[in-house]
């Protein structure tokens, strides 16, 4: 293992995060914020000293490591850079007024970074508006990835950009990918910040005031969902703003390489994409059936409502942004378990959702066919393919083991959120780990859309903020940290 040019490169990512929080102090001066103890000028001139000089001396200690990155860093570098970004970036939510504890801080961060949007906070507008822009920027950078842009950014780490991009961007698409993964970096990267200029544009136009138009481009295009009001994107009770976020929240939940292929007029790569057709029919069915069961219940509000509410919801759920307009944990059963099933199946690889991913659960379900009939006919030569290719026995392992690790983590994580918040029911601890595993937000019971996980205790905090990074890197890159003899091996 070449420490040194791990120090090295988690020092550049403190340093990248120190100037990030740095338009939140200009926002902050700007605005003049201040309150009775530490204000939020102080608390990020204080956050960003210590990124500073904690970024500086990891470059120090990583002199002379040169810029050869083997696979076994690169994954180390995937799961230490989130820790670090999540601890340096709790500092303003613990230094600022009000100020949150320590627990409650990495929670906020964690949250923002793996674009989960679950959060603690009670009374999100009581917050100020600098300290706001922070939590929405956690969400957009955490969203396409921090470390994808440092390959893009930084010169050629060898044989291990395609493994540091692939467990940072979660995509399929790497092979072949080697010589040009700098290249397509800054392609993603520069697809992103056009989509993100676009949904800002459109946000102004249907009457978003800048701040929120800002705070909300952050959020809906990194399907984050962290919102500046209570009550989330219900707070503007507009059609048009949730049917603009609605597009963009669909646009996040794509595969972000097919809309490098766009930009090369490569079309049959859309023709052969797979998920992204699914993902589509998947939100137009489960919307139908959860609109009507909502109509036919007779009991909220017409026709009209009840589809207008479930469409914004579906696709809140699956694209795992988990903004809110209505309070789904108080729909009839059938639909809050199709919500259920959206936030573990999720969007598609490559993109900025969370969840399982739509192609692993369309190659699943193609293996179980595969070997049904392959049963039955041992000596028939069978072909497994996916968006057109032959599927390798690698990938297929590689998709029943995530599969199963993550149905294990589900299984553990809520018997050890039973343990530790007894006086919660059954729904609330499940419901709390699958909406922090997968990178939802939101849950059910007490930690559903119109309440928080702030009344949770501090020990339970730190276990769901596991989770969250744990859902976001796909499980290895950070189990892989406490397996030191695997390091040698990768």
């Amino acid at each position: 293992m070449n420490v040194k040019i791990l120090s090295k490169l988690i020092g550049f990512l403190l340093l990248f995060l120190a100037v990030s929080q740095l338009f939140c102090l200009g926002f902050s001066i700007w605005q003049s914020e201040s309150t009775e103890g530490i204000d939020a000028i102080e608390a990020f001139a204080i956050s960003i000293g210590f990124a500073l000089v904690s970024g500086l001396t990891l470059l120090a200690l990583g002199r002379g490591a040169g810029n050869e990155l083997l696979r076994r860093e690169s994954v180390s570098v995937v799961g230490l850079g989130w820790v670090f970004c999540t601890v340096f970036g709790s500092l303003p939510y613990f230094l600022c007024e009000p100020r949150m504890g320590l627990a409650n801080s990495l929670f906020e961060s964690v949250s923002g970074f793996t674009a989960t949007g679950a959060t603690v906070i009670a009374d999100v507008e009581s917050l100020p508006r600098s300290l706001l822009l922070w939590r929405a920027l956690t969400q957009w950078l955490g969203g396409m990835g921090i470390l994808v842009l440092f390959v893009a950014l930084l010169s050629s780490f060898g044989a291990g950009s395609k493994a540091l991009f692939r467990h940072e961007s979660s995509t399929f698409e790497t092979e072949g990918l080697s010589p040009r993964i700098q290249w397509i970096s800054l392609q993603l990267w520069g697809i992103y910040l056009g989509m993100s200029l676009l949904c800002f544009l459109g946000l102004r136009l249907l009457g978003m005031g800048n701040f929120d138009a800002v705070c909300h481009t952050f959020t809906t295009v990194a399907t984050g969902g962290f919102s500046t009001y209570n009550t989330s994107i219900g707070h503007f009770d507009s059609l048009a703003i949730e049917l603009w976020i609605i597009v963009f929240m669909v646009l996040g939940a794509i595969n972000f390489m097919l809309y490098a292929w766009l930009v090369r007029a490569q079309w049959d790569r859309w023709r052969q994409d797979e998920a992204s057709r699914v993902l589509l029919l998947v939100l137009a069915c489960v919307t139908l059936m959860i609109g009507a069961n909502l109509a036919l219940g007779g009991e909220y509000g017409g026709w009209q409502r009840s589809f207008r509410d479930a469409l914004f919801q579906v696709v809140a759920i699956m694209t795992t942004t988990g903004f809110s307009t209505a309070d789904f944990d108080q729909w009839p059963a059938f639909s809050v378990m199709l919500l259920v099933v959206l936030m573990v199946v999720g969007g598609c690889a490559g993109s900025t959702s969370g969840g399982l991913k739509v192609g692993r659960f369309i190659l699943f379900f193609k293996i179980i066919h595969f070997q049904l009939r392959t049963g039955f006919r041992p000596n028939q030569v069978l072909q497994l393919r996916l968006n057109g290719n032959s599927v390798s026995d690698r990938f297929r392992i590689d998709t029943l083991f995530l599969i199963g690790v993550a149905g294990i983590s589900v299984l553990v994580g809520s018997v050890v959120v039973t343990l530790l918040q007894p006086q919660h029911d059954l729904r609330t601890c499940v419901s709390a780990v699958v909406a922090t595993l997968f990178n939802i937000g939101p849950a059910l019971g007490d930690v559903g859309p119109t309440n928080h996980y702030g009344d949770l205790y501090g020990i339970t905090k730190i276990f769901l903020s596991f989770l969250m990074v744990l859902g976001r890197l796909e499980f290895y890159a950070l189990l892989v940290l406490f397996v030191p003899s695997l390091w040698r091996r990768y």
